[in-house]
């Protein structure tokens, strides 16, 4: 027998990452940033919370190669320390609305009639509204911190996937293979979420790569306006509001925690822009 009728197909990450590009940035960016985040405590040179006034505001150096801020924390350390905050913000602000605009949009979409247009009005309803708007009245009712911006953006952001995935469903209802199923007797749930779901969830997955850009962008806005992380843990929007006051005297506070903003919310684009070309998706 040939090596070729033996050997395995072809490996698909490996012809993905030659092939898309895009994907093999976003997909790099993203695992150095998990990389970071899960190796904190071994790759943080300090304490990211401990005060030093002795070095306070000193410039980038071989010891501070991020330089200190106004009170003598290493800016490098909380910068490492801060992606875990960043990440989880990014992660779990678009898995709630994720799943519960998906579940949703799914049964406002399959059953129509009345159960849509409540569901629909609903929708409207939220949309009506300007989003950060919305979402900093919940937080300030709640009360600041990450529980709360949690609660504001599972409640807010689930609108965009329920239209998706709703828009799908009333097409994939009336295909061939649904028709077929509610013939053989299949329950409403079964074709629900087993034969219709995963052809109609595609472009919610590449749609919550781009909101996980949004979701890291609102959870540093936040943070940076004292709704969102306290002081004195370590979080890029908290960092980039405690440098404002020294952006001319002490530029580093603010340079290097908004560049790491940057860097991810780029990586999530990426990443979803190739997931999008891969799947034929268009946003």
């Amino acid at each position: 027998m040939s090596i070729e009728a033996t050997a395995p197909a072809s490996p698909g990450w490996r012809r993905l990452l030659g092939r898309r590009p895009m994907f093999a940035v976003g997909a790099g960016v993203l695992l150095f940033f998990i990389l970071l985040a899960l190796g904190a405590p071994l790759i943080a040179p300090y304490d990211p919370i401990m005060q030093n006034a002795e070095v306070r505001l000193q410039a980038p150096s071989l010891l501070h190669p991020f330089g200190t801020d106004n009170f003598g924390r290493d800016i490098l350390s909380r910068v490492i320390w801060g992606a875990r905050i960043d990440l989880q913000m990014a992660l779990i602000g678009v898995v709630f609305p994720f799943l519960i605009g998906t579940t949703i949009g799914t049964i406002a979409g399959f059953f129509g009639g009345l159960v849509d247009a409540l569901f629909m009005r609903l929708v409207d309803i939220i949309l009506a509204f300007p989003f950060l708007v919305l979402m900093l009245s919940i937080i300030a009712i709640l009360g600041p911190g990450l529980g709360s911006f949690y609660i504001a953006m599972a409640l807010v952001g689930w609108v965009s996937y329920a239209r998706l995935i709703r828009a799908q469903m009333l097409v994939l209802k009336g295909s061939d293979y649904a028709v077929a199923a509610v013939s053989l007797g299949f329950s409403r749930s079964r074709i629900m979420f087993r034969h219709l779901l995963p052809n109609a969830i595609a472009g919610s997955i590449v749609f919550s790569m781009s909101d996980a850009t949004l979701v890291l962008l609102s959870g540093a806005a936040v943070s940076y306006l004292g709704l969102g992380v306290q002081p004195p843990i370590a979080e890029w929007g908290v960092m980039v509001a405690e440098g404002q006051s020294f952006i001319t005297t002490a530029w580093w506070i603010t340079l290097f925690p908004g560049l790491s903003i940057v860097c991810l919310a780029f990586g999530f684009s990426m990443l979803g822009d190739a997931l999008g070309e891969m799947l034929g998706v268009h946003e």
